[in-house]
């Protein structure tokens, strides 16, 4: 098949199970016990947001919201902490996928940051409402490692969903 420069590569449907496989592999990553850094980035965050880019129809606010509920839970945050910011980032999300999958990579990260630092601040400011401590300014760092971390779940979440560039009789699609 032959390609236009800047023209996506075609893509398979996404296969349910990977994709909520994906999405508590990330959960079950973000409960691990790793202390209160204020600069680790928030990978169910990323997991979270790159579905509800891609997947809009099945990864939505509501999904959102549950995986923040379970958070909140997990962390024994202030109820609807997480749950309040994991929905932004969805609504986010889903409000501009079409226009953040027509850039490359790189750019996509761009247009994402925005998106992790009102996360972040939406969290921190329940945080600092609820009465909590401020963390320090390494919490900066957290959204920009999750940007930074965006073009690598781009290419593992899409990789069981890219068709093969030239098919032949023995591989068909």
């Amino acid at each position: 098949m032959i390609m236009r420069p800047g023209q996506q590569q075609l893509l398979l449907p996404v296969n349910p199970r990977f994709l909520w496989g994906s999405l508590l592999a990330a959960l079950l990553l973000a409960m691990v016990p790793l202390g209160r850094l204020a600069w680790l980035p928030d990978l169910l965050a990323l997991v979270l947001v790159f579905w509800a880019v891609h997947q809009p129809q099945r990864i939505g606010i509501g999904t959102a919201f549950v995986f923040g509920l379970v958070m909140d839970v997990h962390q024994g945050t202030l109820l609807g902490q997480h749950a309040l910011s994991y929905s932004l980032l969805a609504f986010c999300a889903s409000l501009g996928h079409r226009r953040l999958l027509d850039y490359p990579l790189a750019s996509q990260a761009l247009q994402v940051l925005p998106v992790f630092v009102l996360s972040h601040a939406v969290g921190l400011a329940i945080r600092m409402l609820g009465g909590g401590v401020f963390p320090g300014w390494a919490l900066a760092l957290a959204p920009l490692i999750e940007a930074a971390l965006w073009p690598l779940a781009s290419a593992l979440l899409l990789a069981p969903q890219l068709r093969t560039p030239e098919p032949d009789e023995n591989r068909p699609l």
